[in-house]
This record gives structure tokens, sequence and C-alpha cells, in this order.
């Protein structure tokens, strides 16, 4: 599976990106799907998570982003309202598969300043 993330950019504190991820197959499929980030000098950190039994956050954007997915378009997004620049950091989108394995696509920058 590819997974192609984009949609990241400059951005001012308080103000909303939206990050998409086309997959080259099914996100029906999929067990989990996610989003995650890793800024300078930290470790990659798991953001956002949807499952068949709903959305789960990490507690530095609960409230603030929004996970969703369009099977249709086999497209996973990540709306990030009221961005802080504790945000800055490159965002990943993943998919994990049950029996199968992990799939990762390429990051996007974000990055969140005055």
């Amino acid at each position: 599976v590819q997974l192609q993330a984009y949609g990241g950019g400059l951005a001012q504190p308080g103000e909303s990106l939206r990050l998409s991820c086309d997959a080259s197959e099914s996100i029906d499929r999929m067990t989990a799907r996610d989003w995650y980030r890793q800024a300078p000098g930290k470790q990659r950190e798991l953001v956002a998570r949807i499952t068949r039994g709903g959305a789960n956050y990490a507690a530095a954007v609960q409230g603030r982003f929004t996970i969703s997915r369009d099977s249709g378009k086999n497209t996973l997004y990540l709306q990030m309202d009221s961005l802080k620049p504790e945000d800055t950091a490159v965002y990943y989108c993943s998919m994990y598969r049950w029996r199968v394995g992990t799939y990762w696509g390429q990051g996007t920058q974000v990055t969140v300043s005055s």
C-alpha cells in the first residue's frame, strides 16, 4: 500500500490546516488509520487514530484536531484547528492491517509561527 500525505504548510497560531493522505488501496481494509508527528529532536508520537470503534486523540490535540476518512476516495484526513506553535512537526500518515503490517507515507511539514 502506498500512502501520499499532503496539505502541510505554514500557519499562524490559531489558524487551521487540513492534512490529507491518499492510499493506493481501500482504507476500509485497514485495521487502524493513524496520523503521527515528529518534532525536531523528539520522538515520533501518535496524534490521532481512527478504527471501526471510533477515533482517539493524543491529549495535546484533543478538541482541536479531527481525524476522518473518505472510503470512496481512499483518503484519510486530519483537520487541525486552533493551531499552536508546539504543533510544529513533520506529520505522517500510517495504516495498519492486521496480520499484514504497517504502512507509512512520507511526511508533510507543518509549521506554526507568527
